[in-house]
C-alpha cells in the first residue's frame, strides 16, 4: 500500500489575514484566525503591526517563533487550544497585553518563562487545562490581575504570592489536586477582596411566605441562566470559528478571561456564579 502523505496546515497569506480583520465594538482592530488548522505560526502577521487583537485559538500549532514579541501592539492574544508546550521569552515585549489566553495546551511550569511578569497592564490570564505544578514567581508584579484561570492542571499547593496581588478578585483552581489546607487557602484568595454581609443557613419551613417565594424564585433564576449558558458553550464548541467582533457586541461573559475553551469545562462558569447557597437566607 502506498505511504499515506500527511496533512499539511493551512497556510496563512498576508492577503488572507487582512480579509479576516474586523472591528470590535469599542474600535479595536481583531484579527481572527481560530480553527483554520495552522500548524505553523504565520510569518505574514509580523507585518500587520496595526492590529490591537490576535485569535489563534482552536489550531495546532506547537511553537511560537523567538521573534514573537515583534507584535507589540498586541493588547488581547488568544491561543487556547492549540499544541503549545512552552511561550518564548520574547512575550515579556507585549507590555501593553490586558488579556492573555494560554489555557487547553501542553504547557509545563519549565515552558513558562519569567518573563511573563513583565505584562504588567493584565487583567486576565488563563492558563487553565495545562499541565502546571507551579508559576514563575516573577508574576508577583502583575499587580493589576483580576482574573487568574489554573484550572484542570497538576498544582497540589497554590503560590504564596498569589495572595499579594492586591487585584487579583477571580481565581478558578477546579480540578486540581490541591490539599484540604490548600483549599481553604483557595477560598480565602477569591474572596479577599469582597464584602460579605452574614449569612445563616435555614429550613425553608421557617420561611415566612413571602421570603420563601422570593428564594424559589431567585434559585429557578439562576438554574435557567445556568442551562442558557451551557448550551451558548456547547453551539460555539461545535459551531467551530465564530465572528468574534459580532458575538461580542450579542454576549458579554462576566468573566472574559476565563471562559472554559470549549465543552470540556463548561461547569467552571456556572459554578462561580453560584457564589452562596440556594437555601441562605441574608440577614441584614
Amino acid at each position: 500500500m502506498p505511504k499515506r502523505k500527511e496533512a499539511k496546515g493551512t497556510k496563512v497569506t498576508l492577503k488572507t489575514a487582512k480579509k479576516a480583520i474586523c472591528t470590535t465594538p469599542d474600535g479595536r482592530r481583531r484579527l481572527v484566525l481560530s480553527n483554520m488548522g495552522i500548524t505553523i505560526f504565520p510569518k505574514c502577521l509580523f507585518k500587520l503591526t496595526f492590529v490591537d487583537e490576535l485569535d489563534l485559538s482552536r489550531n495546532l500549532i506547537e511553537k511560537l517563533p523567538e521573534n514573537f514579541g515583534n507584535l507589540s501592539s498586541l493588547r488581547w492574544l488568544d491561543l487556547h487550544s492549540n499544541k503549545l508546550v512552552s511561550v518564548p521569552e520574547s512575550i515579556g515585549n507585549h507590555r501593553g497585553l490586558t488579556h492573555l489566553n494560554l489555557s487547553n495546551n501542553c504547557l509545563t511550569f519549565s515552558g513558562l518563562p519569567s518573563t511573563l511578569g513583565s505584562l504588567t497592564n493584565l487583567k486576565s490570564l488563563n492558563l487553565g487545562m495545562n499541565q502546571l505544578d507551579d508559576l514563575p514567581l516573577t508574576l508577583v508584579a502583575l499587580e493589576n490581575l483580576q482574573e487568574l484561570g489554573l484550572f484542570d492542571n497538576l498544582f497540589k499547593k497554590l503560590p504564596q504570592f498569589l495572595q499579594g496581588l492586591r487585584n487579583l478578585t477571580k481565581v478558578n483552581v477546579k480540578r486540581n489536586p490541591l490539599s484540604y489546607h490548600q483549599r481553604k487557602d483557595e477560598t480565602l484568595l477569591k474572596g479577599k477582596s469582597e464584602h460579605k454581609e452574614d449569612v445563616y443557613l435555614v429550613h425553608e419551613s421557617s420561611l415566612c411566605r413571602t421570603c420563601l417565594k422570593r428564594c424559589k424564585a431567585e434559585r429557578e433564576k439562576l438554574i435557567k441562566g445556568g442551562a442558557e449558558g451551557r448550551r451558548g458553550r456547547r453551539r460555539e464548541a461545535e459551531g467551530g470559528g465564530v465572528d468574534s467582533c459580532m458575538s461580542e457586541k450579542k454576549k458579554k461573559s462576566a468573566f472574559p478571561g476565563l471562559v472554559a475553551p470549549n465543552s470540556v469545562a463548561t461547569v467552571n462558569q456556572d459554578l462561580w456564579r453560584l457564589r452562596e447557597n440556594l437555601e441562605c437566607v441574608q440577614v441584614k
